[in-house]
């Protein structure tokens, strides 16, 4: 019995588009990405930090899936954008139960969000923080430990605004 090509191994040069990228791309990094409101969260985290995780977390809050574990990043005039590798547009892996290729899936969004799931997120008011993604920063919120980051940063894109960590300055809440 023929075994099925596994999905998220590369397709030979042959058989892909020219000038396509793909996994061994620098452009091509570690990720996951997802789009809300036409713009783009990049989740970035070691392997096993949980980026699919939280992929999945937003897409059930109603984002769309960009990328799972490879994202392509690009420039163009108005700055960064993701989209997936065509290889693995539309795939999401579901830890224990196998990989789910989604009727939809998102490409072209503008790089407007970093979720760092390596940096412990603060309790309360962190000072403003960048990743550098593609010789552009990025602003980046840190994500690990926190259990409400998918509702949060699907809040942040809805918003289109980023939340103000010195929103009192004077001293805090009064």
């Amino acid at each position: 019995m023929e075994r099925e090509p596994d999905p998220m191994t590369p397709a030979p040069a042959a058989d892909r588009r020219p000038g396509a990228p793909d996994a061994t791309d620098p452009a091509v990094i570690h990720a996951s990405a997802v789009g809300h409101c036409g713009r783009g969260c990049l989740i970035l985290g070691a392997a096993g930090s949980g980026k699919t995780a939280l992929a999945l977390a937003m897409l059930a809050l109603g984002a769309e899936l960009i990328a799972d574990d490879r994202v392509a990043v690009r420039d163009s005039a108005d700055g960064p954008r993701l989209d997936p590798v065509p290889h693995l547009a539309g795939l999401i892996e579901i830890r224990g139960a196998g990989i789910l290729r989604l009727r939809r899936h998102a490409s072209d969004v503008p790089l407007w969000l970093a979720a760092d799931l390596d940096r412990e997120a603060p309790a309360r008011m962190p000072p403003r923080t960048h990743a550098r993604v593609a010789d552009h920063d990025i602003p980046a919120i840190a994500c690990r430990g926190w259990a409400g980051a998918a509702a949060g940063l699907m809040a942040i894109l809805s918003a289109g605004v980023l939340p103000d960590p010195e929103f009192f300055p004077t001293g805090g809440l009064r």
